[in-house]
């Protein structure tokens, strides 16, 4: 049985949506299966430290072992198959199997495949409590990450990091790679605007993967306290992070495919405005728009409509005008060009941003009053280099891969 578990990815490239009125993005067909194996799929490195072992899950719906026809069982079902199932999941922002709306509470329930008890990190409480990990030999997380600090599956796992460390509990990280880990930029995370959008001192995109991330909080002392996890990470085979790495399946509800994934970094911003990013659309984070940008001068308009994963999205049932960007290049970097365009090409005297939610998720305040006084992307970017360079060096200790 392990055996069929041993898998090379398969690597499914998702489609683009043509402008058009169909309600939903279709991937693809699958091409030849790409040379990575993700951590989960390594069950020979891992399998032998669970074995009689008593632990909890820390998973989502990108929580899958591959398999050579191109499909893939969940974690906890591939676990319980071979005897070795864990006691309970804890489940990050959008919830385990499901896809809850970003920010929409998750609430403890049971898993109806499996029987295991499910206990949120996005409800009551984002850390496990001491009473929660009590009687675990071990806990392991396996989540597909989008390399950008805001994202905030990083975040869950820092403050389980934290808490298992506190508790004396061993981690366990199956890694996976990152569509973004080719490039670090962006403002550094200031400490006065630390929270669930970016708990450690790092650029808004970073160039890690979730492995190589979590081995850098527990050397940089990062966790709560100084303290270190006793942590172990399950590397990727055969992976290069220059490499583009196409995401087999969608991580969140308004991340649909590589494309949105890729584009995260610079229009993740827009979260912190008024603007809306594709959210109420079928291609999310591949366009930008508001009633309030000058139609005479965008050249693309789209109408937000309820639908999974953004119920209540911004301007719902309102025209807004702005950028389709499904078929655009996705920069290497943090592009600050369609935020300033939107902010220099908006209805005079209209509200843009949402300033306590813009500085959360630039990490700091400067970007906002940076473009409301006109500087350029380039003059804004210089001011970046310094923390960069210096990130770049902590970086440069915990990477793995080529």
């Amino acid at each position: 049985m392990l055996a069929a578990f041993k898998n090379t990815l398969f690597v499914v490239f998702f489609g683009l949506l043509a402008c058009g009125s169909s309600p939903a993005q279709q991937p693809d067909p699958a091409p030849a299966p790409g040379p990575v194996v993700v951590g989960a799929n390594r069950t020979e490195a891992y399998f032998p430290l669970l074995k009689g072992k008593r632990f909890a899950l820390v998973a989502n719906a990108t929580s899958v072992i591959f398999r050579d026809n191109g499909g893939h069982t969940h974690l906890a079902d591939s676990l319980v198959t071979a005897g070795l199932g864990p006691i309970k999941v804890f489940t990050p922002e959008h919830g385990f199997r499901g896809m809850a709306d970003a920010g929409e509470e998750v609430s403890d329930s049971v898993d109806r495949a499996t029987g295991l008890p499910l206990v949120s990190l996005y409800g009551a409480n984002r850390k496990p409590q001491p009473e929660q990990l009590e009687g675990l030999d071990l806990v392991v997380f396996d989540i597909q990450d989008l390399g950008v600090r805001f994202y905030t599956y990083i975040a869950t796992l820092q403050l389980v990091m934290e808490a298992c460390a506190e508790a004396g509990v061993p981690v366990l990280v199956l890694d996976r790679p990152n569509p973004n880990a080719d490039f670090v930029d962006g403002p550094i995370m200031e400490p006065e605007n630390r929270g669930f959008l970016g708990l450690a001192p790092v650029p808004l995109a970073y160039g890690m993967t979730i492995g190589e991330y979590a081995r850098m909080l527990n050397g940089e002392g990062w966790l709560e306290g100084g303290r270190q996890a006793d942590l172990t990470v399950i590397d990727l085979e055969q992976y290069r992070r220059e490499e583009p790495y196409q995401l087999p399946i969608a991580p969140s509800p308004n991340i649909p495919n590589t494309q949105s994934a890729m584009l995260y970094p610079s229009l993740g911003l827009f979260e912190g405005t008024r603007v809306n990013a594709g959210r109420g659309t079928s291609w999310q984070f591949q366009c930008f728009g508001a009633p309030f940008l000058d139609k005479a001068y965008f050249d693309f308009q789209y109408t937000p409509q309820s639908n999974p994963g953004a119920k209540n999205p911004k301007f719902l049932g309102e025209v807004c005008y702005g950028r389709d960007l499904r078929q655009a290049d996705p920069p290497r970097a943090v592009d600050l060009g369609w935020l300033i365009e939107a902010y220099r090409h908006r209805a005079q005297g209209a509200d843009f941003f949402l300033t306590e939610g813009f500085t959360k998720h630039a990490g700091t305040a400067a970007l906002q009053k940076q473009i409301e006084q006109g500087l350029s992307a380039a003059e804004i970017r210089a001011g970046w280099q310094a923390g960069l360079q210096a990130f770049r060096a902590i970086r440069g200790r915990y990477l793995r891969y080529p």
